[in-house]
């Protein structure tokens, strides 16, 4: 791929990705609204943003915060309370709860990626991940993590021999 498409590509994924956080901007709009289980928040050992962007990323413009993680090798965005929150229009028909995650493979990472989690806090099917191809097997990738329920999830990602693991407490939004 060449590098013009790759620019477009990341710009696009900046774009779709502070679009997302603009429009929970702050997921304090919706803080009164969740009704989570006060043992929940307290008991899930979420993960938080670590602020590392992926080599060649910028980071994002004043006023916006920098909700990546990352550990050097792959890199994530998170929200910004360890709490993925998921709105009525992402919800599939059975129930499942669909978010969009976007992935980066740093340098010396190449291969497919792989997407694994679990339920910490209560048995559940494990999450299904939809990984489209086309990205090739390094850089960027996009994601869509399909959390079979609410509640507290690990989620590890997968390419090559580095991983990222992370903690989110999902929950439905009105």
């Amino acid at each position: 791929m060449n590098s013009a498409i790759r620019l477009v590509i990341r710009l696009v994924a900046w774009a779709l990705l502070l679009a997302t956080l603009a429009g929970c901007n702050g997921v304090a709009r919706f803080a009164g609204a969740v009704a989570a289980p006060t043992n929940a928040l307290a008991t899930c050992p979420v993960t938080l943003p670590n602020g590392s962007l992926p080599p060649g990323e910028k980071p994002p413009p004043p006023g916006h915060p920098n909700d990546a993680y990352g550990n050097g090798k792959l890199w994530t965005v998170l929200w910004r309370d360890g709490k993925t929150l998921v709105k009525p229009d992402q919800i599939d028909p059975d129930g499942t709860l669909d978010m969009k995650y976007p992935w980066w493979r740093g340098p010396g990472v190449r291969g497919p990626l792989t997407i694994t989690g679990r339920r910490l806090d209560a048995p559940a099917p494990p999450l299904r991940a939809f990984i489209p191809i086309g990205y090739g097997d390094t850089g960027f990738q996009a994601s869509g993590l399909l959390f079979p329920t609410e509640g507290c999830w690990e989620v590890t990602g997968k390419s090559g021999d580095a991983s990222l693991t992370f903690v989110t407490l999902v929950m439905k939004v009105p």
